[in-house]
């Protein structure tokens, strides 16, 4: 019987169909089923089977089928029969046997995948039919590839000694098809056959076996399929080595006060990358009783030499004396009545300087002339001299010696002897080596029960030694020193973040009656809804404790912090080292970041280089990148810009685009570069920057104009819009003149503060006592913006006196005293004198 051409397809179809179901669907493997009688040797043969293929995106793919001989070849896909319009058939003949040959293409797309996903996996299936019987191919099964963002385990920092063993984990993001994983040390591939000493398990980790200097490195782990590419947070690695002291020399010879000594060096070996340094004496001395000793002693000429100089000493001492009578009988009737509160003539009622009178030989004497050698203290910077590692000693010489009538004078050197003599002190010592050298990291002076402050001048960093802060006949040498994060080690957990310089004041462990308040920037934008701020000290031993966590401060506790938006002043009675850390709370907390854009001042060559610096912004921050920048000859060409980075794991990009391509040539060969975000997040890395290199057409080009573009992916983003004559502009020059702070990094006295001490000590003495009608420290505290803080204030024992060392921290040297005078006299006192300053209490 004749078929009609149209009912072929259709007929075929039901044949087909009825023999799948009599043999089953679920087979892998290629099956032939031949028609009973018919010769086997002409079953379809697959030449081209379908293969398992992965759906990238949105693109469809392609399955292809082969066979021979064929006459019909149709496609099934999850049991269902695929349109007839959606195969591209081509017939030939096979060459060498002549028998006809079939190849059917179909196009599977998401959408169809889609369908039946979460249900079942997708396959797809061939069936070739010829005269003698069908053959099915294997199944090749269709997948939707992704790869998802967040690893499921990514490794942590590390800090181990030497030769220890050293696994980091990492377990990649779910994905299709499975993820592969590898290991970048610095940036650079880790190659397990290149270095015997490092491998990865099946489970990813990677395994140091033992760990050597070199292995001190920023881990990422890097997961990848045929989607996308993702990299972990990078784990800073740090591996230390402990200091081991060398053998002790040979005993010196005895010497005349018959003692001799031996040394050793903490060198074997020497302590590397932050490890522990050698507990112990460097420098051991005994007596010694040896006939030499005794022999030396009793010699006639060494007797001689004892007695002329117990002679000499005592011609001095006379001396000595007779210099000291000389200067008291000098000062007699020098004094000078000086109204102390003159400083306050806009703000608190002004008195008037009289001349001293013959008749009133008790009033307070502070000489004025800086010249004299009886002045108010201000020390001075000074920059330590290279040599043994410093650390703090304390004085006893009278720096403030007891006169005639109740008067104080304060002594003080020639800053270049002050200067030799306090780093001398301070080379002797072990416990702070890491203290940092240089004129501008570091601040120091000598303060008695008067009080004073101490700056690094440009950075925001100071201390405040409020009056009665160090006790009443106790003088301590003060220091205060800026730390390059790089050279101490804060280990920082989980998504931790350094918001705020390393800073150290000391010496630690002496006493203080009051608290002092510390002052330094931060970079975080905080609320308590997005960050977990903690204060960390470091102790004697080495190790960071968390001493306060902001937001749960108890009123009693020896630290205290009040935030604002860039600057956080701490309360301590305990002197030490301490660094401001965040932890955050979601993906809203932001650090500010500091943009700036520098290029050479002079351009000698076809190339010129535009370098963008991406910095905390902190001032301490950007005084280390002006200072480098004025070493590299650098000049800023761009007003700086703040970038909000936020803790979403995104990296930071930096572009440049519209360079006029007849004048100048880019030689970046991508289309932006990038800055990890790890590497800015963690806080600890300085001068991070990328640089753009031009090249110009001509060596007359020098007019530039472009744009760079700096953001996070998914995030915050700022442009800048460059157009300056590269040899005459330096109209931003004048933005890098860095903004006194105030004279000289030392001051000690009633110079440190701009309230005056006696109108001090009566605002104190009127608001500490509780009064009815609320004119008392709380609501001075409400006028100042203070009163979240009641609390603490109240658990001292002057809480106005807390008040007004934090607004004198605060504000100088540039605070208004008019408003701080106004909302003094708003609150009512009855007394209309209260703030005036008479000559009789002077």
């Amino acid at each position: 019987m004749a078929v009609r051409p149209g009912l072929w397809p259709a007929l075929l179809g039901i044949v087909l169909a009825a023999w799948l179901r009599g043999s089953g669907a679920q087979q892998n493997a290629t099956v032939a089923n031949p028609v009973p009688g018919a010769n086997p040797e002409l079953l379809p043969n697959f030449l081209v089977e379908p293969e398992d293929v992965y759906i990238v995106k949105n693109k469809p793919v392609l399955l292809v089928c082969k066979a021979v001989p064929a006459t019909q070849i149709f496609f099934k896909c999850n049991g269902e029969w695929v349109r007839q319009v959606d195969h591209v058939i081509e017939r030939s003949m096979e060459g060498s046997s002549g028998l006809p040959a079939m190849e059917v293409r179909i196009n599977v797309s998401r959408q169809q995948v889609e369908k039946v996903f979460g249900l079942e996996e997708y396959w797809c299936q061939c069936v070739a039919w010829s005269s003698s019987g069908t053959t099915k191919s294997q199944k090749a099964y269709i997948r939707i590839a992704y790869l998802r963002k967040n690893f499921e385990q990514e490794p942590l920092a590390k800090e181990v000694s030497l030769e220890q063993g050293i696994v980091l984990p990492c377990r990649p993001p779910e994905g299709i098809p499975p993820a592969e994983v590898e290991w970048l040390r610095n940036e650079d591939l880790v190659d397990p056959t290149l270095d015997p000493n490092v491998y990865i398990t099946r489970e990813h980790s990677l395994v140091v076996r033992q760990a050597r200097l070199a292995d001190t490195a920023n881990y990422t782990c890097v997961a990848k399929n045929i989607v996308a590419r993702r990299r972990s947070a990078s784990a800073a690695v740090i591996v230390y080595v402990d200091g081991s002291w060398s053998p002790w020399s040979k005993w010196s010879a005895c010497g005349l006060d018959c003692t001799h000594w031996r040394s050793r060096e903490c060198s074997d070996p020497a302590p590397r990358n932050g490890g522990e340094e050698c507990r112990g004496a460097d420098l051991d001395t005994r007596n010694c009783t040896s006939d030499l000793c005794v022999h030396t002693a009793s010699g006639p000429e060494d007797v001689a030499l004892y007695v002329g100089l117990v002679a000499v000493a005592v011609c001095l001492l006379l001396l000595l004396l007779v210099l000291v009578l000389v200067y008291c009988r000098k000062k007699e009737g020098l004094d000078s009545d000086v109204a102390d509160s003159s400083i306050l003539t806009s703000g608190f009622q002004p008195v008037s300087i009289k001349p001293s009178k013959a008749d009133n030989p008790h009033l307070l004497t502070i000489q004025p002339d800086l010249s004299t050698t009886t002045t108010t203290y201000q020390g001075s910077l000074c920059p330590r001299q290279d040599g043994p590692s410093p650390k703090f000693q304390l004085t006893n010489g009278h720096l403030l010696s007891p006169l005639s009538g109740g008067r104080h004078t304060l002594h003080h050197s020639s800053p270049t002897s002050e200067a030799e003599d306090f780093v001398s002190r301070l080379s002797t010592q072990t416990y702070f080596r890491s203290l940092p050298r240089g004129i501008s990291n570091m601040a120091y002076g000598t303060f008695n029960f008067l009080g004073g402050r101490l700056m690094i001048p440009q950075t925001g960093i100071s201390l405040l030694i409020p009056p009665d802060a160090i006790p009443r006949g106790k003088i301590y040498e003060v220091y205060l020193t800026l730390h390059k994060p790089e050279d101490v080690r804060l280990p920082l957990a989980g998504c931790q973040t350094l918001l705020s310089p390393i800073v150290s004041c000391g010496p630690p462990g002496v006493l203080l009656t009051r608290p002092v308040i510390l002052a330094m920037d931060h970079c975080g934008e905080p609320s308590p809804e997005s960050w977990s701020l903690r204060l960390k000290k470091q102790s004697c031993e080495g190790s960071w404790e968390d001493v306060l966590h902001l937001g749960e401060e108890a009123p009693s506790h020896l630290y205290y912090c009040q935030l604002e938006s860039g600057t956080c002043y701490v309360f301590t009675e305990q002197l030490g080292r301490f660094a401001l850390v965040g932890e955050a709370l979601s993906v809203a907390a932001a650090k500010r970041l500091k943009l700036l854009l520098f290029a050479p001042v002079a351009c000698t060559s076809l190339e010129y280089n535009i370098r963008v610096y991406c910095l905390q912004d902190t001032r301490d921050a950007l005084k280390e990148v002006v200072q480098l920048e004025k070493q590299l000859g650098g000049q800023l060409i761009q007003e700086p810009r703040v970038l909000h980075l936020k803790d979403s794991y995104h990296n930071l990009r930096l572009s440049i685009h519209d360079v006029p391509s007849s004048l100048w040539k880019s030689k970046l060969l991508v289309s932006y570069q990038e800055i990890p975000f790890y590497h800015i997040w963690n806080g600890t890395q300085q001068y991070l920057h990328c640089t753009f290199t031009l090249e110009r057409v001509s060596p007359s080009t020098s007019d530039l104009a472009c744009k760079v573009w700096v953001w996070q992916v998914e995030g915050d983003g700022q442009s800048f819009n460059i157009n300056f004559n590269i040899t005459k502009d330096t109209r931003f020059m004048e933005l890098l003149a860095l903004e006194s702070e105030g004279g000289v990094p030392a001051l000690v006295g009633p110079s440190a503060f701009k309230i005056p001490f006696l109108i001090r000590q009566k605002i104190i003495t009127s608001l500490d006592p509780p009064c009815s009608r609320g004119a008392d420290w709380r609501t001075l505290a409400q006028k100042l913006h203070l009163d979240s803080h009641l609390s603490f204030f109240a658990s001292k024992p002057s809480p106005t006196a807390m008040i007004l060392n934090l607004w004198e921290a605060r504000h100088f040297p540039n605070g208004n005293l008019s408003q701080l005078a106004a909302a003094v006299a708003g609150l009512g006192q009855p007394d209309g004198g209260l703030f005036t300053v008479s000559e009789a209490e002077c």
